[in-house]
């Protein structure tokens, strides 16, 4: 299996390629299989996975720059197996989508899409996987270059103000990340020793307190501009107005991930004394996230924006569960990266579908979908439902773990962070309410969805509803990594539980 991971990796690019190679008018059909084929791969790592071996699994592991120490490691554990299985499955929903409505419409442009979508993919599959502190670095910047001609060749009005708006803040925080990223191999290198950028080697020559802080702030920094976290989000509203929806999709579904799952790959176990140190600055911002990514939903009119702060605050829930430091939270955090991004991507996917029947974005001008449209009416709901954390849904879990963790941690965090649960419920329902039901407004159209947007949409929302009946999946894969995870504190540090099971 670990020859598969690499395979894994590049066949989403391999496939966006070969998009070129071919009529243009197979580009979108070509990067479908690929997308297809990423997908099969991952649900056959999960399906292999064994929870009961502890670490890395599937390690792969080649010398690549050997004079600066950086090798071409990937593995995959409990933390990134349903991460990867994430962007496998919602990079394959936004291209079924994208091909079924034939988007672009210039066949002309579509190569390029494609190429970038595959690009795309497998950057974001790299960071997941990598086990290599420079080679995470390198995955992790790499996720930019698509992304910005993606908005920017095919994004709507300002798409060229909001990608540069969106490479500044971003690039600003990679680059502070590498700089970190270089000064931990340097400064973890016993005198005489080789230079080595290995996670594993770094993790077992931690550097000095001092030095974790300072390193810490530039790695945060940067994950809190990708995940976006407040008030480091400057430029969300501008990209989620011009980004083409499967895209967008893409972006909020899965790339906003990544900052999430960097603290828990890099930030805990090799700057554990700054982890410590800095918990209480990072659970305010989380807080904060909360707080005002759900007022900020309540008072969107624009349907992006609302489903755009809403995941601000919902990735504040993950940042909270994560620098709780404690199993639970974690636990919850990791199941919490997963419910959002199974909710999130299909939420983007809807607004495209109203779009096409209300011919706008604003919520005032919208209303009385359902009239004519059960289906797409019921998978909303359920969507909804999720979103608002409904008792049963695997989100529920999720935040009741996250604010477990918290209360035993940080109390007061945790009761101002359940404010922001009240909050969902309102900017859920008000989306919800607001377009399909009361009367439809003059020049809306409420149809069913057609059999190519049901076949985009269905998979997702059973996936929804497959992880609320069985949250365990997640749970019970990824505890031992995240106890090993948290095992860099130290015992003054660590919640009682992880000092018990040592």
């Amino acid at each position: 299996m670990s020859e598969l991971l690499n395979w894994l990796l590049w066949v989403p690019l391999a496939f966006g390629i070969g998009a070129f190679a071919f009529p243009r008018a197979w580009a979108r059909w070509i990067a479908l299989v690929g997308s297809l084929g990423a997908l099969g791969l991952a649900i056959a790592f999960v399906v292999d996975f064994s929870a009961a071996v502890p670490g890395l699994q599937y390690a792969v592991d080649h010398e690549w720059i050997p004079d600066l120490g950086v090798r071409y490691q990937l593995g995959m554990d409990g933390i990134s197996l349903f991460l990867v299985l994430l962007t496998a499955l919602l990079w394959a929903g936004a291209t079924a989508f994208s091909a079924l409505r034939g988007y672009p419409e210039d066949l002309g442009r579509a190569p390029l899409y494609y190429f970038l979508l595959g690009l795309g993919e497998t950057a974001v599959l790299g960071a997941f996987l990598a086990q290599d502190l420079l080679l995470f670095v390198l995955f992790f910047d790499l996720m930019l270059v698509p992304f910005f001609f993606l908005i920017g060749v095919f994004g709507g009005r300002n798409r060229v103000a909001a990608t540069t708006k969106m490479i500044v803040y971003t690039l600003v925080g990679s680059l502070l990340m590498l700089v970190g990223a270089i000064a931990t191999a340097i400064l973890a290198t016993p005198e005489g020793g080789e230079l080595s950028f290995s996670i594993a080697d770094l993790r077992a020559n931690l550097l000095s307190e001092s030095n974790q802080e300072w390193i810490f702030c530039f790695f945060a920094a940067a994950f809190l501009v990708k995940m976006p976290a407040f008030p480091i989000h400057g430029w969300m509203p501008d990209a989620y107005r011009a980004a083409p929806l499967p895209v967008l999709a893409l972006l909020s579904g899965v790339l906003s991930k990544v900052g999430a799952y960097g603290f828990l790959r890099v930030v805990v176990p090799i700057y554990p004394d700054a982890t410590a140190n800095l918990q209480e600055l990072v659970l305010v911002i989380g807080v904060a996230s909360i707080l005002y990514g759900s007022i900020m939903a309540f008072t969107q009119t624009n349907v992006r924006l609302i489903a755009g702060y809403s995941s601000i605050a919902q990735l504040g829930f993950i940042t909270i569960g994560i620098f709780s430091l404690r199993p639970d939270g974690a636990d919850g955090a990791v199941l919490q990266i997963v419910n959002h991004g199974l909710i999130v991507a299909p939420i983007f996917l809807i607004i495209a579908v109203l779009y096409e029947r209300a011919k706008t974005e604003d919520l005032r001008e919208m209303g009385g979908m359902a009239m004519r449209a059960p289906i797409l009416a019921a998978l909303f709901m359920v969507v909804t439902l999720a979103t608002l954390a409904m008792p049963g849904s695997a989100n529920f879990i999720g935040e009741f773990y996250i604010l477990n963790g918290v209360f035993q941690a940080k109390i007061v965090y945790a009761f101002v962070a359940a404010i922001g649960v009240a909050l969902a419920a309102f900017y859920a329902l008000r989306l919800y309410q607001r377009t399909m039901h009361n009367r439809l407004p003059d020049g809306v159209e409420s149809r069913e969805l057609s059999l190519r947007e049901g076949a985009a949409l269905a998979p997702l929302v059973a996936c929804i509803v497959a992880l609320a009946l069985w949250p365990g999946l997640i749970l019970e894969r990824g505890e031992a990594s995240v106890g090993e995870s948290l095992s860099a504190l130290t015992p003054a540090q660590e919640a009682p539980e992880v000092v018990a099971e040592r």
